[in-house]
Protein backbone atom coordinates (compact mmCIF):
# COMPACT_ATOMS: atom_id res chain seq x y z
CA UNK A 1 0.00 0.00 0.00
CA UNK A 2 1.57 3.37 -1.14
CA UNK A 3 2.12 5.92 1.74
CA UNK A 4 -0.07 8.92 1.94
CA UNK A 5 2.01 12.02 1.25
CA UNK A 6 2.00 13.19 4.98
CA UNK A 7 2.92 9.29 5.98
CA UNK A 8 5.57 10.16 4.15
CA UNK A 9 6.66 13.36 6.16
CA UNK A 10 5.98 11.29 9.04
CA UNK A 11 7.90 8.71 8.26
CA UNK A 12 11.15 10.74 7.69
CA UNK A 13 10.58 12.79 10.82
CA UNK A 14 10.37 9.48 12.41
CA UNK A 15 13.71 8.53 10.82
CA UNK A 16 15.56 11.80 12.17
CA UNK A 17 13.73 10.95 16.11
CA UNK A 18 15.69 7.63 16.14
CA UNK A 19 18.96 8.70 14.69
CA UNK A 20 18.70 11.59 17.57
CA UNK A 21 17.78 8.54 20.00
CA UNK A 22 14.37 10.49 20.81
CA UNK A 23 12.04 9.43 23.02
CA UNK A 24 8.18 9.58 21.00
CA UNK A 25 5.00 8.05 20.20
CA UNK A 26 1.99 8.74 18.02
CA UNK A 27 -0.98 9.84 20.63
CA UNK A 28 -3.78 8.41 19.05
CA UNK A 29 -7.39 10.31 20.51
CA UNK A 30 -9.67 8.10 18.63
CA UNK A 31 -13.05 10.19 19.79
CA UNK A 32 -11.61 9.81 23.53
CA UNK A 33 -8.88 11.97 23.50
CA UNK A 34 -8.04 16.05 23.12
CA UNK A 35 -8.68 17.12 19.76
CA UNK A 36 -5.55 19.07 17.71
CA UNK A 37 -2.66 16.87 19.75
CA UNK A 38 -0.30 17.26 17.30
CA UNK A 39 1.46 13.94 15.18
CA UNK A 40 4.27 12.91 16.96
CA UNK A 41 4.93 13.88 20.99
CA UNK A 42 7.63 13.10 22.77
CA UNK A 43 10.84 14.28 24.84
CA UNK A 44 14.95 14.71 23.92
CA UNK A 45 17.25 15.86 26.29
CA UNK A 46 14.37 17.01 28.89
CA UNK A 47 12.28 18.91 26.11
CA UNK A 48 8.97 18.04 25.39
CA UNK A 49 7.73 18.76 21.96
CA UNK A 50 5.21 18.02 19.88
CA UNK A 51 5.49 17.78 16.05
CA UNK A 52 2.16 18.71 13.78
CA UNK A 53 3.08 16.70 10.21
CA UNK A 54 1.71 18.74 6.73
CA UNK A 55 2.26 17.65 3.57
CA UNK A 56 2.52 20.39 0.90
CA UNK A 57 1.18 23.65 1.07
CA UNK A 58 -1.41 22.13 4.07
CA UNK A 59 -1.64 24.46 7.01
CA UNK A 60 -2.56 23.35 10.81
CA UNK A 61 -6.37 23.19 11.85
CA UNK A 62 -6.97 26.02 14.40
CA UNK A 63 -7.08 23.39 17.51
CA UNK A 64 -3.69 21.78 16.58
CA UNK A 65 -2.10 25.55 16.18
CA UNK A 66 -4.06 26.20 19.67
CA UNK A 67 -2.31 22.88 21.07
CA UNK A 68 1.10 24.06 19.46
CA UNK A 69 0.88 27.19 21.03
CA UNK A 70 0.30 25.93 24.30
CA UNK A 71 3.25 23.44 24.22
CA UNK A 72 5.23 26.35 23.35
CA UNK A 73 3.98 28.82 26.49
CA UNK A 74 5.08 25.87 28.64
CA UNK A 75 8.26 25.46 27.70
CA UNK A 76 8.11 23.31 25.28
CA UNK A 77 9.14 22.62 21.52
CA UNK A 78 6.11 23.12 18.78
CA UNK A 79 6.75 22.24 15.11
CA UNK A 80 4.86 22.04 11.86
CA UNK A 81 6.92 20.12 9.52
CA UNK A 82 6.45 19.47 5.65
CA UNK A 83 8.60 18.42 3.38
CA UNK A 84 10.29 21.20 2.72
CA UNK A 85 11.37 21.57 6.45
CA UNK A 86 12.11 18.30 7.82
CA UNK A 87 15.07 19.12 8.22
CA UNK A 88 14.59 21.52 10.95
CA UNK A 89 13.70 19.07 13.33
CA UNK A 90 17.27 17.66 13.75
CA UNK A 91 18.20 21.36 14.10
CA UNK A 92 15.67 22.31 16.73
CA UNK A 93 16.43 19.91 18.49
CA UNK A 94 20.29 20.07 19.07
CA UNK A 95 20.09 23.55 20.07
CA UNK A 96 18.22 21.73 23.33
CA UNK A 97 20.96 22.35 25.85
CA UNK A 98 21.59 18.51 27.78
CA UNK A 99 19.61 18.16 30.79
CA UNK A 100 17.96 21.75 29.95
Amino acid sequence: MALTPEAKVKKKVVAVLKDLGAYYFYPVTGGYGTSGVPDIVGCYQGMFFGIECKAGKNKATPLQQLALDNISKQGGLALIVNEDNIGEVAICLNQIPFGR
